[in-house]
């Protein structure tokens, strides 16, 4: 059973009873009152037919949660998964239509593939591709082009984009219908978080419009919408050339969707003090996207802002998500009909009440003062994801990308230092801080980093160039602990180094060398016996040696673990 319901959490799921039920409801109500509109209005911000929200809402809820291992995650449509398949699919299709629908289904399906691909062959690893600079410029010129895309329904103007800008047309009733529903949504979440204000405005809206004849009369209304049940879809091939357009944004999809997944699930293992299993939920979540395509609706993704709500309910199991798709249930059978008078105007007002707290333009300003370099990143994902609209994925394939080369810039360069004794006892930097040599005629060194093929010529040269720029020194020191790992280049190199110290008549002392690096140095036949190797295993014991340090006298050192100590190398 316990290697079943590793693929099927759902089988440790608690037996529902009604203490459990009753918790469970509130918390799904409570979810419920927001999904359902912001499932709505995110459909249209994806190009869908609004019912595709419900939808996407629906089956891949229940799904998602059947096959995940956070239990309370709202998956459902999101904003950002939204605006990926609406501004991806521009000039492929016209939004609402049977091809554009055909494509947000297969966006859906590729986006799920890779997701449960990824998950099975447990490789979460991959979610390092995109930092967190990369996700905070994305996010933030998303929010911004989010809100951008609805104040034109928000402040009733009609027409294309080049008749708002000769002459607008203004609808008087959808600017009032829009305007108030955005402060009755700013105001309630200041005044009275937990009313479900989004609800209670949709049902007022869409009775006032249908009292006033404004849906009757031609007014920009949600319209009729089907009633019952998603039928099965599977979509029609759309040719090579534009299955081949899908592949880059059902990537950066795919990278988008987890990274929000991960932000909420892990917020719910802390609460838990559980291990968060990143594979099972990317599972999860892949599972709920091919659902979604094959209910006929588009990628869902983790809502943070829901299933924060679902845990500040007091939500325990995935039970309270599917007592919340039952509610969902309820709805496609028998209040669809009420959505139809809902004004436009009052949808927009949703997307914007709900995207604006993502936009803060703070965080760059965080940013420069912590790394300049990440807040440049951030910046350019920003700028890139701005002018490629609507491509908005290029944004994210950029940062990846310069993130990725500022990581190879790093491991290429590393940091490489002359340490000597410092007055509190440690060993730092000695040009930095304007220390003496630890002794006479000794170049003593640290490298922070692996020594691989990205390092190895660094560390050559530094030795060969002090040693010509000082040819008085007759001791190397290699302070090995951080490096933890060697290969192939780094054994050649330390082979030619031991060849150049000893030619030269320079005695190479490595201290704190751990058991693995040891052990390949050792396969290679490099730490033979010799009387110009010494080696230590403490920095201690070097200092000692060198007689840096009296008989007495030791340098600070944090506690180390078991595992440190089993890493340690034997002293020769």
């Amino acid at each position: 059973m316990s290697k079943l319901s590793r693929w099927l959490p759902f089988l440790n799921w608690p037996r529902p009873d009604a203490h459990l039920l009753r918790g469970e409801g509130i918390a799904a109500i409570t979810v419920a009152v927001v999904m359902i509109p912001q499932s709505v209005a995110y459909a249209g911000l994806a190009g869908m037919p609004l019912v595709a929200g419900l939808y996407a809402t629906f089956l891949p809820a229940v799904v998602a949660v059947l096959f995940s291992a956070s239990t309370r995650l709202s998956v459902g449509p999101s904003a950002l998964s939204s605006v990926l398949v609406g501004a991806s699919l521009i000039g492929m299709a016209q939004p609402g239509s049977a091809s554009w629908v055909a494509l947000a289904v297969w966006l859906a399906l590729l986006a799920g593939f890779l997701q449960v691909a990824v998950g099975v062959t447990r490789s979460a690893w991959v979610l390092n591709l995109v930092s967190s600079p990369v996700l905070t410029g994305f996010s933030q010129a998303a929010a911004l082009l989010i809100i951008a895309s609805q104040l034109p329904a928000l402040m009733g103007l009609q027409g294309s984009l080049g008749e708002l800008l000769h002459s607008p047309r203004l609808d008087p009733q959808a600017l009032a219908y829009g305007v108030v529903s955005l402060v009755l949504f700013v105001g309630a979440r200041r005044v009275a978080p937990r009313l479900p204000i989004m609800l209670i405005v949709l049902a007022a809206a869409g009775l006032l419009s249908f009292l006033t004849g404004y849906s009757s009369n031609g007014g920009a209304v949600v319209g009729p919408l089907p009633q019952g049940l998603p039928a099965f879809y599977w979509p029609a091939w759309p040719g090579w050339e534009q299955f081949s357009m899908l592949l880059p944004p059902a990537l950066v999809l795919t990278l988008v969707s987890s990274l929000e997944m991960a932000a909420s699930a892990k917020i719910e293992s802390q609460r838990d003090s559980k291990r968060w299993d990143a594979n099972q939920d990317l599972i999860g979540q892949g599972v709920g996207k091919l659902a979604s395509g094959l209910s006929g609706a588009f990628a869902t993704s983790t809502s943070f802002s829901r299933s924060a709500l679902t845990l500040y309910a007091g939500a325990r199991t995935g039970w309270a998500t599917v007592i919340a798709t039952v509610i969902v249930l309820l709805v496609l059978l028998f209040l669809t009909p009420a959505l139809s008078h809902v004004p436009k105007a009052v949808l927009s007002a949703v997307v914007v009440a709900a995207v604006s707290s993502l936009f803060k333009p703070r965080v760059f300003v965080q940013l420069w003062g912590i790394d300049r370099v990440e807040a440049a990143t951030a910046l350019t994902t920003f700028a890139v994801t701005i002018l490629s609209a609507p491509r908005i994925y290029w944004g994210v394939l950029t940062g990846v990308l310069i993130g990725l080369a500022y990581f190879l810039y790093l491991r290429l360069h590393p940091r490489i230092i002359e340490v000597g004794l410092h007055p509190d006892g440690s060993l730092r930097d000695r040009h930095l801080w304007k220390l003496p040599p630890l002794a006479p005629q000794l170049y003593a060194l640290r490298m922070d980093a692996e020594l691989d093929f990205a390092s190895a010529t660094d560390m050559e040269r530094a030795i060969v160039e002090h040693l010509a720029l000082h040819p008085e020194v007759r001791d190397v020191c290699l302070l090995a602990q951080p490096i933890n790992r060697i290969d192939a280049t780094g054994v050649e190199m330390f082979s030619q180094l031991r060849k150049t110290l000893r030619e030269r008549g320079v005695t190479l002392h490595i201290s704190g060398i751990k058991l693995p690096v040891e052990r390949v140095l050792e396969r290679a036949g490099v730490l033979g016996p010799d009387p110009l190797l010494k080696m230590y295993r403490t920095d201690n014991d070097a200092l000692h040696a060198f007689g840096t340090l009296k008989r007495d006298e030791v340098l600070p050192e944090p506690p180390t673990s078991d595992a440190d100590a089993r890493d340690s190398a034997p002293v020769r």
